[in-house]
């Protein structure tokens, strides 16, 4: 059973939507493609895979942020390798110093390419609760890459933050300031944002999916409460988790926030009327499949995690 917890703790970061760019450049280096979406901030999306198509490592958006100082990261990828390729790609754009490297949340397709950075000597930044959420899973993580990655597992070490993010922070890139904020347990209980105040670009983490379902592992009412939040900023674009840059960023959020209010409201009345959790997976926000990218596999996942809570309220 521990396994299985672990293994759908896992399958529910799997999987991303590639996007295209939009009215921006796109750079290729070598196959690892960085989009330009203006004024020193590029961003990397991996590939539209699922657990069971071929996880590689290289799944989610992965970004950085230029300045006059210097660089900060976001997020890194799953691998060394995939941090590697990253690093590679920064060096072809800018010979400035990786200042910070900031992780958005625990899961591993977006920490495990940190190692790659070591030698730049950063601060490492995430979440207050995320380098013992790191400890927690270290072993698991470890045993699921070798089984998913296979060689590409070698040298993933986990690097865990030497600075925290308890309530907000701000990090001086020179001519740009990032402010950092630390979420309520959410889609993890390690979720972290931040906004560029030169662009008003918010990156939101895997608190925000475009075109792919939305994956809760924590607390899916937090999840809605935490996109609330951000409706209530002045962004001129977002940077989801996963899926495309949108410059519709308002539009972005409410349609993640109306399958998950469909999805909550789901599961209640299928629990009120005693419905198992394997008819739920069949029938919660049956609504909203055309609507998104793996929703077969992905809500059903959300089914599976958040029933047994609800049971309880």
């Amino acid at each position: 059973m521990r396994i299985l917890m672990i293994i759908m703790s896992m399958l529910a970061f799997v999987g991303c939507a590639h996007s295209q760019p939009n009215q921006t450049a796109s750079v290729n280096h070598d196959d690892f493609a960085i989009e330009n979406v203006g004024d020193g901030i590029y961003v990397h999306h991996g590939a539209h895979l699922d657990i069971d198509t071929g996880y590689q490592g290289d799944i989610c958006n992965i970004s950085f942020v230029v300045g006059s100082r210097g660089v900060a990261v976001i997020d890194t990828g799953g691998s060394l390798k995939v941090g590697q390729q990253l690093r590679e790609a920064i060096r072809k754009i800018t010979p400035l110093p990786v200042l910070y490297v900031i992780n958005t949340h625990v899961h591993p397709d977006h920490i495990y390419g940190n190692a790659a950075f070591l030698a730049d000597k950063p601060q490492f930044i995430g979440h207050e609760k995320l380098a013992n959420a790191m400890a927690t899973r270290e072993a698991q993580y470890a045993k699921l890459n070798v089984q998913l990655l296979g060689e590409d597992a070698k040298g993933s070490e986990l690097v865990k933050p030497t600075m925290a993010v308890k309530t907000t922070l701000e990090i001086n890139l020179g001519d740009r300031q990032l402010r950092l904020t630390a979420h309520p347990v959410a889609h993890t209980n390690t979720d972290v944002s931040l906004v560029d105040s030169k662009t008003s670009t918010l990156f939101a983490g895997d608190l925000l999916f475009i075109d792919r379902t939305p994956v809760i592992e924590s607390d899916i009412k937090g999840l809605i409460a935490a996109l609330e939040t951000f409706k209530a900023g002045q962004f001129k674009q977002v940077v989801p988790g996963h899926g495309p840059v949108a410059k519709d960023w308002l539009a972005a959020i409410n349609n993640a926030e109306r399958y998950l209010n469909v999805l909550l409201a789901d599961i209640r009345a299928s629990i009120k009327k005693g419905e198992s959790m394997e008819s739920a997976m069949n029938t919660a926000a049956a609504s909203e499949k055309e609507k998104w990218v793996l929703f077969d596999i992905a809500n059903r996942r959300n089914v599976n995690i958040l029933y047994p809570a609800l049971e309880w309220e």
